[in-house]
């Protein structure tokens, strides 16, 4: 099911593709991609890290999957919270990230697992524009859910182009349904301000 929405066309990260293209993508990128969402006016961890903030205590331990190179856990940091481990598939990424030293614990993973963490050790997780087109499958939601602890909380991501696919959000509603997370909040704001764009950011609870 599609949604209408205003996509951009010029930025073609945003179109399923295979992993292997993905990591070859974020491994070139790895060198400006700070300074290119930058640029871009990339909010989306930011709204992440102020969601979370009413159904978390700032010191609960959050696992950031998909930590990129850092952005989504500096947020964390500015927004207060104080104990955070990362983890993403693209070492290019992880050494930004490593330089940043902000997570107590950092390690890379393995597509489509969410690796060396055990089901029910993290209470919070959140995925900033990793659970999306171009990124990591629709199914990855439920392997985030897996991992959680009960009433554990999730803080993603949908930018608009995600939302208007709509695999996304199936995965998500079969969950609801399922009665394995309820949905505490949702809202859409800006994700980047050139190209002009949308994300709903999301905060789920384990049930």
């Amino acid at each position: 099911m599609t949604q209408d929405r205003n996509l951009p066309t010029k930025f073609p990260l945003w179109v399923p593709r295979p992993v292997e293209e993905t990591l070859e993508i974020y491994a070139d990128w790895a060198s400006h991609y700070d300074e290119d969402l930058a640029e871009a006016g990339y909010d989306t961890p930011r709204r992440i890290a102020a969601a979370l903030k009413p159904y978390v205590q700032l010191n609960d331990r959050i696992l950031d999957f998909g930590c990129g190179t850092g952005l989504s856990g500096l947020a964390l940091q500015n927004a207060g919270f104080t104990n955070i481990d990362g983890l993403d598939i693209s070492e290019p990424m992880l050494e930004k990230a490593r330089a940043r030293a902000l997570y107590t614990n950092l390690w890379q993973g393995r597509p489509s697992e969410i690796t060396g963490v055990t089901e029910g050790q993290y209470s919070v997780i959140i995925a900033a524009g990793v659970v999306s087109l171009g990124a990591a499958p629709p199914e990855t939601l439920s392997l985030i859910i897996d991992h959680l602890t009960p009433g554990g909380v999730i803080g993603l991501s949908f930018n608009d182009p995600t939302v208007a696919h709509g695999s996304y959000d199936a995965v998500l509603t079969t969950e609801i349904n399922q009665g394995r997370v309820e949905l505490m909040f949702r809202e859409n704001g800006l994700h980047l301000r050139e190209p002009p764009m949308g994300s709903d950011v999301l905060i789920l609870r384990r049930l």
